[in-house]
């Protein structure tokens, strides 16, 4: 996608009343937005979509609501204030600031894509013929290449685990990375920053506690696990699911809503006995890229990418990535845990944080799997992946949001042909009748094309126009906004049409 559409997307975004900057009348805050009135429709939906297929489908697996204020040894206990750091890089003559590890990463996607390109010959070439892995194997180009990544993420590797940051800059210059804005490649050292916002409780500054805004949901979680688990009565395997506000000090912050300094997770930890981690591990990132696909998206907007280096809590950890408008990026990370969070506050916090098996009748502190995903960056995607730009067959043109059905911030728009001889009454009377189980939208202004077209932008899925006809016959047209389509139906009808076309409960029963 190119980087006019994207500009067109964040244009559009703000036109309908999806994402404005925040403070925007203050000249706004960096890397900080609101929701307006269709974005914040569209996000509770995700928000939907994403809760009930974790908690309202799964026994196991229960929700909980942390406060954004913790106990600050907790982040002494999650390491986040010893290791919570980015590596960043500047620019000397753009005056742009990096994060080292992601040029790094660019750069060795921008090797792989002449790889790719050189199989995508091949397969052009060859056709039916065409055997990859052999190509992939026996081409001298393509091993060159792969050999190349694997010493870059090896070096790079090495240097983020012993945090050698010298290293990490030579490695840049050795690979003549250069700046995506000047070009040039005078670089700065690499330094480490502290990603926590930080700031006081108490109700005098000078004898008050330094605490943190949480800049995860997680340990909401696991500082919480006893409560759940006793509660709860809960048995593992089980899971403890939350939706939630985090907060990070993003200093390389841009691309839109992607990267935030004030956004909000959805996640998930699924405890589990030690030694089932890997199969766990394998069964969430399956169900996770299916929970994803569901929305119809296409297949090749997607790809699992292993972690090059660990986090360190987590023995295996990959990103569900996703096709952004600038690229291939992380959408949900899935990790593996280990027993990491428990045994830290257990040891911080003096308390047992353990489960009794019944079965084997012992104490043992469990494993965990970890699904997170961004609520914003999937707000974006959903958004990047539905915005089309149409050439229609009369010559015109539209703009239209073909957001899956059950997640459009309006079901349904019903509007009266004209606004007299009674069709508006009739409209309201319809839109008070379907109010109770759709977000609707009633309107009576501009002729019923700009009207389509309004609501074309802001993805309605179905338009329903009342017209003179429907005062005796009782029928209406309604639209579909994929096709443009058009039919006659009667009102009594509208809800179980609308309804199985919308349904939240179709695209759950399809997980």
């Amino acid at each position: 996608m190119s980087d006019d559409k994207f500009k067109n997307i964040i244009g559009h975004a703000k036109e309908y009343g999806f994402v404005f900057q925040s403070s925007e009348i203050y000249d706004g805050l960096s890397a900080v937005y609101d929701y307006g009135q269709m974005g914040v429709l569209l996000k509770n939906n995700i928000k939907t979509y994403w809760w009930n297929a974790m908690v309202q489908l799964h026994e196991n697996i229960v929700g909980l609501d942390s406060a954004i204020f913790m106990h600050p040894t907790t982040w002494k206990a999650s390491g986040h204030v010893d290791a919570f750091n980015d590596p960043l890089i500047d620019n000397k003559d753009s005056k742009k600031r990096y994060r080292a590890d992601v040029l790094i990463e660019e750069h060795i996607e921008k090797i792989n894509q002449k790889n790719l390109k050189d199989i995508a010959k091949a397969q052009k070439r060859f056709g039916d013929s065409f055997d990859e892995a052999q190509f992939i194997a026996t081409n001298g180009r393509v091993q060159e290449r792969l050999q190349k990544i694997k010493a870059i993420e090896d070096r790079m590797r090495t240097a983020l685990e012993t945090n050698n940051l010298e290293d990490l800059k030579l490695l840049i210059e050795d690979e003549g990375i250069t700046c995506p804005i000047s070009g040039s490649k005078n670089w700065t050292d690499v330094r480490q920053f502290n990603l926590m916002f930080s700031t006081e409780i108490g109700s005098v500054a000078e004898g008050s506690n330094k605490i943190y805004l949480r800049p995860e949901t997680a340990q909401g979680i696991f500082v919480n696990f006893l409560n759940v688990m006793k509660t709860g009565r809960m048995k593992v395997p089980f899971g403890i699911a939350q939706i939630g506000k985090a907060f990070r000090n993003e200093i390389v912050a841009r691309q839109f809503i992607f990267r935030m300094r004030e956004f909000e997770q959805m996640e998930m930890q699924f405890f589990v006995k030690p030694g089932e981690d890997q199969q766990w591990y394998e069964h969430w990132k399956e169900q996770r890229i299916k929970w994803h696909k569901n929305l119809g998206f296409s297949e090749n907007s997607y790809r699992f990418h292993d972690h090059i280096k660990l986090a360190h809590y987590a023995n295996a950890a990959c990103d569900i990535e996703f096709d952004f408008p600038m690229g291939f990026k992380e959408l949900e990370g899935i990790h593996s845990r280990t027993d990491f969070d428990l045994k830290a506050h257990e040891k911080h916090s003096g308390k047992k944080l353990q489960y009794f098996d019944n079965e084997d009748n012992q104490n043992y502190v469990p494993y965990v799997i970890e699904t997170s995903i961004g609520l914003d960056r999937m707000f974006l995607a959903v958004l990047s992946e539905a915005y089309q730009e149409e050439a229609l067959e009369d010559g015109s043109s539209r703009v239209v949001l073909k957001i899956p059905e059950f997640l459009a911030p309006i079901k349904l728009a019903i509007f009266p042909l004209v606004k007299k001889d009674g069709l508006p009454e009739k409209a309201k009377e319809i839109m008070n009748l379907l109010k109770f189980d759709f977000q609707c939208f009633y309107e009576e202004k501009d002729t019923i094309g700009k009207r389509y077209r309004r609501h074309d932008a802001i993805g309605t899925p179905y338009c329903i126009t009342v017209d003179h006809d429907s005062l005796n016959d009782n029928m209406v047209t309604i639209r579909d906004r994929n096709t443009m389509t058009q039919e006659r139906v009667a009102i009594s009808a509208l809800k179980s049409i609308v309804e199985e076309r919308v349904s939240m409960a179709s695209a759950l029963r399809k997980l």
